[in-house]
């Protein structure tokens, strides 16, 4: 019976054991107190960002920018390229459609038709008004000289009739002058007439010229060696077979300079005043993270914009990348570490450590029990300097211990006082003032707040 209440008894210690160490929060690890020391030494500000890799240099490959010449506003890519192809120079590239432009071909090729036409008419019409002109001068011609015949045979007529004879001879002259004058300025408005004509048939023949030429721009190919890039429009979206190009901004591709690199991001205005041209940069390429560069910003742009999805403002910000190697691609993605600030020697500490309250007074607690106001520096992702209220060697907890629980107030930096373990002037006056009458009493046998001392029968 004994040996059974004590297995009884056993086996409820061990089970209330069990229990404890299941549901104690130490055991859990959620009660445990972390002390870290107070560190001293060089502290880097830095920020961390996400860019993309573009080709510092590059060619655009383009479309027919004269297109708009003949009205064609909108060009539809009806093929393209992989991008990423390796092109070399002369190579295919994309594709336009060309309906539009068969169009304005076709309207082109009637219009040339009809000036031709027109030019043909212009032309006869002239032949047969100067041809008519030119038989009514002969025919005037005849008409002077068979007037100078009829006045020679009127020698032996009466006055009158010779005179009469040389009044049709003179008439029959101006006639003829006249008919020349009338000619000359008939003449030359054929050929007046006829430059004009022949001057919109040359245009309507070069107009159409050009939109022939100008289908052979519609098969784009490569300026030069290199790799297909897609260009991205305005809404963000990359071009692709089914995509339409302005005659404006007819770029289908580049073709990107891979000696030479530059990752494109963007920091949050919060942090964007800590950047500045010419800090360092540590960068790493996510498709191959055992890739190490380095690099520095080249520039840092003055107007904030709103990226897709997200409601901050952000500063575009440049980084040239030092290195070169053959598996940086454009548009990969990069990690970049802006250097924004190195401190030689500080006293710094974990930003987990520091806490606030009334959202003005930052502490930490110490291990010997204070909780300690601190005045903070710099800081970065994951450490905050100590500018005041802590040494080198004093160790702070990195979460709020349990002990804080009690009503404690909080240590004030001594350095903000003034003077070190010191009372105000006036206080310590006052002090000595109250223990004058104290030490005096002291003296005389008396409490504090007695009166004098009466004279005894026996003194």
């Amino acid at each position: 019976m004994k040996k059974n209440l004590l297995f009884v008894v056993a086996g409820s210690i061990v089970a209330v054991l069990v229990l404890y160490f299941i549901f104690s929060p130490t055991a859990s690890g959620d009660g445990v107190d972390i002390l870290v020391p107070v560190k001293k030494g060089e502290f880097t500000v830095e920020i961390a960002t996400t860019g993309e890799l573009k080709a510092l240099r590059s060619v655009q490959v383009t479309g027919p920018n004269r297109a708009r010449e003949f009205r064609v506003y909108q060009m539809t890519i009806e093929k393209i390229v992989d991008e990423g192809t390796v092109v070399e120079e002369g190579g295919f590239i994309a594709s336009l459609d060309k309906s539009e432009l068969y169009g304005r071909i076709s309207d082109a090729q009637n219009n040339l038709d009809s000036e031709m036409a027109q030019y043909e008419q212009a032309k006869l019409d002239t032949a047969l008004t100067l041809r008519q002109e030119r038989d009514n001068i002969l025919n005037l011609e005849y008409n002077v000289e068979q007037k100078k015949l009829v006045l020679e045979q009127s020698q032996y007529e009466p006055p009158a009739t010779i005179k009469q004879n040389e009044y049709d001879l003179e008439k029959a002259k101006r006639d003829l002058d006249q008919a020349r004058e009338n000619y000359k300025i008939k003449y030359n408005q054929a050929l007046a007439k006829m430059a004009e004509r022949t001057a919109r048939l040359r245009k309507e023949e070069r107009e159409f010229k050009q939109m022939q030429d100008l289908l052979d721009e519609f098969t784009i190919t490569a300026p030069q060696d290199g790799m297909v890039i897609y260009e991205t429009q305005r809404n963000g979206q990359k071009v692709t077979t089914g995509s339409q190009i302005s005659s404006w901004n007819p770029v289908v591709a580049t073709l990107p300079d891979l000696t030479e690199m530059q990752s494109i991001t963007y920091v949050n205005e919060v942090e964007i005043r800590k950047v500045k041209v010419g800090q360092e940069v540590e960068i790493g390429l996510d498709a191959f993270p055992e890739k190490k560069f380095t690099g520095k910003v080249t520039r840092v742009a003055n107007v904030g914009q709103e990226r897709p999805n997200s409601d901050a403002k952000v500063f575009e910000v440049t980084i040239l990348i030092h290195e070169s190697d053959p598996v940086m691609r454009p548009a990969m993605t990069t990690s970049n570490t802006i250097i924004a600030q190195q401190i030689d020697e500080a006293l710094f500490v974990p930003l987990e450590a520091v806490h606030v309250e009334n959202d003005s007074i930052n502490y930490v607690y110490l291990n010997n029990g204070v909780k300690q106001e601190v005045k903070l520096g710099l800081s970065n992702y994951d450490e905050v300097i100590v500018d005041m209220g802590l040494e080198e060697g004093d160790k702070v907890y990195l979460s709020i211990p349990d002990w804080s629980e009690k009503d404690q107030s909080i240590k004030l930096l001594e350095a903000l006082n003034g003077k070190r373990n010191e009372k105000p002037e006036e206080e310590t006056q006052r002090d000595e003032e109250e223990e004058k009458p104290k030490r005096r009493d002291s003296r005389q046998g008396r409490g504090p707040g007695q009166g004098p001392r009466e004279n005894s029968p026996g003194n």
